[in-house]
């Protein structure tokens, strides 16, 4: 995504997805190097890119900035990675998890950014097998980003919950709809971001962490929610990957809307809820768990919520917003089209119930995901 003026708070929009590579036959993870290596080159174009390992690629959307931008978008870069994947010889799995690899069949990708990732990260970097859905926003300088980040913090594990597709890991069902996140938790550049009052402070924990080699630079801030580093935008980082089109849509639209709305909200200077970070960890674990399943925590009021009415609750505190852009009517479609079919993780679970075959799994979220 690249943005050349730097247009009002979320006007524009994008998506960027990583994919595990998988044989088409079998569903087992497979390396693609020769793939991985035309990423690294740039020979696949601006909307296909490499990952750390040569099991996984990614995609990165244009500019958007309508939900239809944005779901053309999808389609387009999705179907991109799928053609480069097909002449490799491989197919996308679209979760963050797949049902029954293990972290031991990863092959890294050779360039130096990853090269510098294992030196720093060490069996971290090595055993990176997950997959996420990252939503870029517009703003317009640093300070509103950080504005952001202390405003979005309460409502990060709703936006969690929506999206999980990490049931299984290594062939166990892990109990989690988003395994992904706790595998992700290990690592000590990531989770919710505390508050941080200014860019200036922003900068200075940033420094810090390069100080301490926990980083290199900001890129390497791998928060639920963070400033890009070579953007002008806003990055939400925490979704899991999610199978079906419909599910990023209404993920990376409540994204944007929330991000407007918190950002008038600092505009106004008014007040900042700050949950203790104790509460926001226990937040995020119970989304992580029981995805829009069973009941989310308010980490504010401290109080456990039938997920569907937190679900609400976020859109309508976003709802004017969200009609003042033609968006309304769409969103909770999606919302009703979501909770009447589950998360990727419960039609997972769905199949492996019916089946008692891992592969099925893989094979139905790689059918799932435009694959076959």
């Amino acid at each position: 995504m690249e943005l050349s003026a730097v247009p009002p708070v979320g006007e524009t929009f994008g998506v960027e997805e990583e994919f595990h590579l998988v044989d088409p036959d079998t569903g087992a993870l497979t390396p693609a190097p020769a793939l991985a290596e035309a990423a690294v080159r740039g020979e696949l174009g601006d909307r296909v890119h490499p990952e750390i390992a040569t099991t996984q690629i990614e995609t990165a959307t244009g500019i958007c900035r309508t939900l239809s931008d944005l779901r053309a978008e999808l389609a387009t870069t999705r179907g991109q990675a799928r053609a480069a994947a097909a002449d490799a010889g491989v197919a996308l799995l679209p979760a963050s998890t797949h049902p029954f690899a293990g972290s031991d069949e990863l092959v890294m990708t050779s360039a130096p950014r990853y090269e510098a990732m294992v030196r720093r990260w060490a069996g971290l970097a090595l055993r990176q097998d997950i997959c996420g859905c990252h939503v870029h926003v517009g703003v317009p300088d640093l300070e509103t980003a950080v504005a952001v980040l202390d405003r979005a913090r309460p409502y990060l594990p709703v936006l969690l919950a929506m999206t999980g597709s990490s049931p299984f890991h290594e062939a166990t069902d892990t109990g989690y709809e988003s395994y992904r996140t706790l595998w992700w938790s290990r690592w000590p550049n990531t989770g919710p971001p505390e508050p941080l009052g200014s860019a200036e402070r922003f900068r200075e924990v940033v420094e810090g962490l390069v100080a301490a080699g926990v980083v290199a630079d900001g890129s390497h801030l791998y928060w639920d929610l963070r400033p890009s580093s070579h953007l002008p935008t806003v990055e939400f980082r925490l979704a899991d990957v999610c199978t079906d089109l419909d599910d990023v849509v209404l993920h990376a639209a409540l994204a944007r809307s929330l991000v407007r709305v918190l950002a008038g909200r600092a505009e106004r200077d008014e007040p900042v809820a700050q949950p203790r970070p104790e509460l926001l960890r226990a937040a995020r674990w119970r989304a992580a768990r029981d995805g829009i399943g069973g009941q989310l925590f308010d980490p504010v009021a401290g109080e456990l919520l039938d997920a569907r009415t937190a679900v609400e609750r976020l859109v309508g505190e976003l709802s004017d917003d969200l009609a003042d852009r033609g968006e309304e009517d769409e969103v909770r479609h999606l919302v009703d089209r979501l909770f009447g079919r589950g998360t990727s993780a419960t039609r997972q679970r769905a199949v492996w119930r019916e089946t008692g075959d891992l592969r099925a799994v893989a094979a139905a979220v790689v059918r799932e995901g435009g694959g076959a």
